[in-house]
């Protein structure tokens, strides 16, 4: 359905001539989504940069105020950075360097060390984590394979720069991406459309478009212009998964209950972090609001003579800020202290309590995030001992990204068949190590599994999979090699125990004793 709506769209454009002068990219783009979603994304991307002028109209960190003069004056509230804060936070604790994807493909050790050496080669963990912060942050990233001379490697999408165009259930299986370029005045951007046929076949188009205005999709021009090298269409056969993966974070989307795409964490608390900022910028403000104030009479700012030196000197320096001058008649004399009390602990009180709330409407455990005159989030052996929301969070969001990283290994599979570094896709297994070390006792957990071993309630390989999240072969292997050594250590330990006793009977033999 949605693939006729895509072709009716471009051919009505087409006819009507509209496709000259398009000012934004939905009007091309047969979405299913509302604009307003897209909006939202617009919205977590810029609190994820450190600034939100106004929020749906009403300023967000550009405030206003006027002065006793009666002129309004306008300035950029300070942050503390939240979303980009807890958007890392939880980017380290599902995925980092010590992660481990296992693959097997039936015994084919080949094309398992194919496919681990692509992802070596591409740095793929190292990036997947940063590009994991911002798919926290707006909600969905997008991971596109691409084969170059030397091999595959991996574009990550972040959700401003893809739109949907055809998904089943949750699965998003067409749509197109947006890359955007500058060149002297003149803004290029590049429409790169994966859609599928009514015969299945998987085409993938290239469109571009050149506008003088930022943000304006504008005209569509030859593609020869900036990418001499990209064929405008090319369609492929045998496919059975779009030649990309759309992850997303595991949280239902409350605005748009029919969307594919996903929120950001932040998505819901961010009445919590104006708040948050109002806080903090109103502490940042108590140290210069507050600053020391003395006041002293208008007279002992006059130049007087210095009998001594002749020299004209005053009482006080009148370019200090500290002191401020007043006329009375009455107290010529008077020099007043009128610096107020510092509220710093309250400002500190109110930030942590407001830290609390955005941490339970995160998914991190209460505590996780302090506030001591600086943010700073608890460390991992905390993160166990209240273990708790934080950790469940954790795992909630690793199920989706677990399944994006197979769906992933899949779509390298099918390209390596593609450009023919593979005769055919094999069955391939999969898991992921989220090495959580860092948000529980392995220890404790590997003890839990070794007690039901024990007790003969488990599989040994059952329990070598869970602990150390291996696929079913490579814990067959592990199991095997440790009845190996097993059976090696016994003659060892035998020899030994001969060899000590037959040294001990020779001193006897000698010493008489």
């Amino acid at each position: 359905m949605f693939q006729n709506i895509l072709a009716r769209l471009k051919g009505m454009f087409a006819k009507m001539g509209l496709i000259k002068e398009i000012n934004n990219v939905s009007q091309l783009a047969a979405v299913q989504e509302s604009e307003r979603q897209y909006n939202r994304i617009e919205i977590w991307r810029y609190l994820y940069h450190g600034h939100l002028a106004q929020y749906y109209g009403v300023p967000f960190h550009e405030t206003h105020w006027t002065s006793v003069d009666g002129v309004r004056h306008k300035r950029r509230r300070a942050t503390m950075g939240m979303p980009k804060v807890v958007s890392q936070e939880m980017a380290k604790l599902v995925f980092n360097e010590k992660c481990v994807v296992n693959i097997s493909c039936e015994g084919n050790e080949a094309v398992e060390e194919m496919l681990q050496d692509i992802l070596k080669r591409s740095h793929f963990h190292k990036l997947f984590q940063d590009k994991l912060e911002t798919m926290f942050a707006m909600g969905g990233l997008v991971i596109k394979p691409y084969y170059k001379d030397d091999g595959l490697h991996f574009s990550f999408v972040t959700a401003d720069c893809f739109l949907p165009v055809q998904s089943t259930n949750d699965h998003i299986e067409a749509g197109v991406f947006l890359n955007v370029t500058r060149r002297g005045k003149k803004f290029y951007t590049l429409l790169e459309w994966h859609t599928w046929d009514d015969d299945g076949t998987y085409v993938i188009t290239n469109e571009l478009y050149e506008s003088d205005t930022e943000g304006a999709l504008g005209h569509k021009v030859p593609l020869t212009i900036l990418y001499p090298d990209i064929e405008p269409e090319t369609r492929i056969d045998g496919l059975t998964h779009p030649l990309f993966v759309y992850i997303k974070p595991n949280l239902a989307n409350n605005f748009d209950l029919d969307s594919p795409l996903g929120i950001s964490i932040y998505a819901n608390a961010i009445d919590t972090l104006k708040s948050l900022d109002v806080a903090f910028d109103s502490f940042q403000r108590e140290f210069i609001l507050g600053k020391k104030r003395i006041m002293v009479p208008q007279q002992a700012l006059r130049t007087v003579v210095d009998p001594a030196t002749g020299q004209m000197v005053r009482y006080f320096d009148v370019e200090d800020e500290v002191f401020k001058a007043y006329a009375d008649t009455d107290n010529e004399d008077k020099i007043q202290d009128i610096s107020v009390e510092l509220r710093v602990q309250e400002h500190i009180d109110a930030i942590n309590a407001l830290l609390n709330i955005l941490a339970s409407q995160i998914g991190f455990s209460a505590g996780t995030f302090a506030f001591t005159g600086g943010a700073s989030v608890q460390t991992a052996t905390q993160v166990i001992s209240e273990n708790s929301q934080t950790f469940r969070t954790k795992n909630s969001h690793e199920t989706v990204i677990e399944a994006g990283l197979k769906e992933l290994i899949h779509v390298m599979a099918e390209m390596l068949v593609l450009y023919g570094e593979l005769d055919s896709v094999p069955e391939i297994d999969v898991t992921v190590d989220f090495d959580d070390s860092i948000a529980e006792d392995r220890i404790q957990n590997a003890n839990f599994y070794m007690t039901l071993v024990a007790a003969e309630l488990m599989p040994k390989i059952e329990a070598i999979q869970r602990i150390f999240d291996l696929t079913e072969e490579q814990a067959q292997e592990w199991l095997k090699q440790i009845q190996q050594e097993s059976t090696q250590q016994v003659p060892q330990m035998m020899e030994s125990f001969l060899s000590t006793a037959e040294t001990s009977i020779r001193n006897v033999n000698r010493t008489g004793r």
